[in-house]
């Protein structure tokens, strides 16, 4: 079956950057956009970045623009969301998603039909 693991998250201060990563198995990975999503307690769940199958195209929240990057290794079946300058405000569980690729709808957080089980980061001020 389909399994999408994250790690890295974790207790960080504001300013310091991390580096989260999402390892995937059981599908035919290069086919799939992959997606980073973020949620705090009684909000909804919120696009953060996209990649393209390829790897050749990335999309990206207003709120992280410039700040995070997101990357994938198809041979390893792996995405990654380098994050910098982290704020308190970037605290949340985060969530790595996959999405067949369609060359659309990368926001959109319902196409998305695979999910990982979170990784909590937290910025202290």
């Amino acid at each position: 079956q389909v399994q999408l693991v994250e790690s890295g998250g974790g207790l960080v201060q504001a300013g310091d950057s991390l580096t989260l990563s999402c390892a995937a198995s059981g599908l035919t990975f290069s086919t799939y956009a992959m997606g980073w999503f973020r949620q705090v307690p009684g909000k909804e769940r919120e696009f953060v970045a996209a990649i393209t199958s390829s790897g050749g195209s990335a999309y990206y929240a207003d709120s992280v623009k410039g700040r995070f990057t997101i990357s994938r290794d198809n041979a390893k079946q792996k995405v990654y969301l380098q994050m910098n300058s982290l704020k308190p405000g970037d605290t949340a569980v985060y969530y790595c998603a996959a999405k067949p690729e369609n060359g659309r709808y990368y926001y959109t957080r319902v196409e998305y039909k695979y999910w990982g089980q979170g990784t909590q980061v937290t910025v202290s001020s």
